[in-house]
């Protein structure tokens, strides 16, 4: 069916349309003038078709001066192209359209960038001209395929036999998490609404409401900074809960879905559709970091034992060690041949990241083991076996070490897994790898003020039985609350609730709260688990991470179509912006004016 402004949408014409007179209506996307000919791209959202006109046709001179980005409509005959011309790249590249009329439907002022092209443009332009930028393929293509990917998790999860509820926008202040963004409330003078940070307290409410499975494509809002991975403001997750499961029900259902979701939209291929499973604790020693890129084959190894040798003789680490630091090393495969150079850069970059550098030797033998390298002499034949036993080592292989405090140590090595990796060419970017890290600590040490706080998440479930956890240790307390990661980038964190008000409670207790903080910061929580609350858990894999992966972009803002900028504004909207005083006095605010 046809109407006034088109019989055809700009990617459907082919060569069994030849000869038929056609309406197409798009924006121009570029023009090539070759004298007696002008040729026009035309564009919609579903593709381009090239146009033609002759200097014979009275319109010829309107169109080659009419500027790009116009949205224009043409009448014409579709023709075939000649052999020499044809575009394999477009689904239209074997016809073309002779123009016979057009008129202009919406004018275009001198455009501040340029939309065929997907060059790099500054951000802020890109940002305040947001619906020009967005006509850009690469960018148009990344928020179509949103859509795509949001519409068939939908469908997955109706499927898994969850269904969809939304949850309030306007609810209660939180004091977990990042801040809020809070909203004032006429009818309710001096008193504030937040924005959720997640729907967590209300999708529990739910599970203890009867219902028993719940997912929602929810919003949230965190006034925090913006990264790379994460939007300052608003962003989107795959919200969901249920009811009567294990950590493994709520694993077997989220592995099924993002398999499914990311063969249907990626032709990469999925590294385990089964995720390993992997400890905190294990991660954090293997990868120093608990967002593992599985793709990276190397692994990190805790050889602090070997310096309590007498046979090595490397001073500088045994007195580190002494006073509490620890050692750990990479190694890498086969290097013996790479130039000292190579090593170097390594050592010469972990100091320009603050650590004092790494240290490093290669193994070899000749006529026994030993190693070769700045650090090498420090070692015996016999540590030098110890440490291969330890690590996986052979002949003919490298080994950087660092020493350092723990929490250091994990961030140098992470990063430098990284930086090697990157190096030597490891890391295949045609796969995904997912996996779960388990097992986290309920609590931690605050470092600023030495108090024992949650870690991770103050609702979730601590592991072992009610009765035989040992309250004295928190520290030592484990947590049924597990994270899924992809390529090193973390999709999501999740946990088994915690489900009993006495339980709660407790481990409120620990960190710091009174029975009187929790009925008052988590009365409906807290309320509503005394009135039979059923064992439930859930997830919460962020959308805008599952599309910029798939889409194989590195910001969250090349897959989100109206972000702010770094500075939390919307520079095409002006947001955030002043208000007027009549509303300021409808909600009983007084400005304080800055000196």
């Amino acid at each position: 069916m046809s109407n006034k402004y088109r019989t055809h949408n700009c990617s459907e014409l082919r060569k069994e349309h030849v000869g038929n007179n056609v309406v197409l209506s798009g924006w121009i996307n570029k023009k090539r003038d070759h004298g007696n000919l002008l040729f026009v791209d035309l564009r919609d959202n579903f593709g381009i078709t090239q146009c033609i006109i002759d200097k014979e046709n009275p319109n010829f001179i309107e169109l080659e001066k009419t500027q790009l980005e116009t949205v224009i409509r043409v009448e014409g005959k579709v023709v075939n192209r000649s052999k020499e011309t044809i575009n394999k790249e477009i689904k239209t590249g074997e016809i073309e359209i002779g123009i016979e009329k057009f008129n202009v439907l919406g004018e275009c002022k001198e455009l501040p960038l340029p939309v065929f092209s997907d060059q790099e443009y500054a951000e802020e332009i890109r940002l305040k001209y947001r619906f020009l930028d967005l006509r850009r393929k690469k960018i148009h293509d990344n928020i179509i395929l949103r859509s795509q990917v949001i519409s068939f998790i939908r469908s997955e999860m109706n499927k898994l036999g969850f269904l969809e509820f939304q949850t309030p926008i306007l609810t209660s202040s939180s004091p977990e998490g990042a801040r809020d963004f809070l909203v004032p409330s006429r009818l309710n003078p001096g008193k504030f609404y937040a924005l959720p940070q997640a729907p967590q307290q209300f999708k529990q409410l739910i599970m203890v409401s009867g219902f028993d499975k719940y997912f929602q494509i929810a919003p949230c809002f965190r006034d925090e900074d913006a990264r790379a991975d994460r939007s300052p403001g608003e962003f989107y997750q795959l919200d969901l809960e249920m009811s009567f499961v294990e950590q493994e029900d709520v694993f077997n259902v989220v592995e099924k879905l993002l398999v499914s979701t990311f063969k249907k939209f990626s032709n990469k291929k999925i590294l385990f559709e089964k995720f390993p499973r992997i400890t905190f604790k294990e991660a954090m020693l293997k990868y120093g970091s608990d967002k593992p890129d599985l793709r990276n084959p190397l692994i990190i190894s805790d050889i602090t034992k070997i310096f309590s040798r007498e046979d090595v003789t490397f001073d500088i680490f045994k007195k580190l060690v002494k006073s509490g630091s620890m050692v750990r090393c990479i190694v890498t495969k086969k290097t013996k041949d790479k130039p000292r150079s190579f090593f170097d850069n390594i050592d010469k970059w972990a100091k320009e990241q603050g650590a004092s550098g790494l240290a490093y030797f290669t193994i070899e033998k000749a006529n026994e083991i030993a190693g070769k390298g700045p650090v090498g002499k420090f070692f015996s034949k016999e540590s030098l076996e110890e440490i291969m036993k330890l690590t996986g080592a052979e002949v003919g292989d490298s080994i950087f070490l660092a020493c350092s405090k723990q929490k250091e140590l994990e961030k140098i090595t992470s990063l430098a897994r990284d930086k090697i990796a990157k190096d030597l060419d490891l890391v295949d970017n045609e796969i995904f790898a997912f996996c779960w890290v388990v097992d986290y600590p309920m609590f931690e040490r605050d470092e600023l003020t030495n108090k024992i706080k949650f870690s991770h998440n103050p609702f979730s479930m601590p592991q072992g039985e009610k009765d035989k956890i040992n309250f004295d240790k928190p520290l030592d307390i484990l947590a049924y609350q597990y994270d899924i990661v992809c390529n090193g980038i973390e999709l999501s964190s999740g946990a088994i609730r915690n489900h009993i008000p006495e339980l709660m409670y407790k481990l409120f207790s620990i960190a710091g709260y009174s029975k009187e903080d929790v009925d008052q910061k988590f009365s409906g929580m807290i309320n509503a688990l005394s009135f039979g609350a059923p064992p439930h858990g859930g997830i919460a894999p962020g959308i805008d991470r599952i599309v910029m992966l798939l889409a194989n972009e590195k910001n969250i803002r090349e897959v989100t179509m109206f972000p702010m900028n770094q500075n939390a504004q919307d520079l095409m909207m002006n947001a955030p912006s002043n208000v007027s005083d009549n509303q300021l006095k409808e909600l009983n605010i007084i400005l304080k004016s800055k000196k």
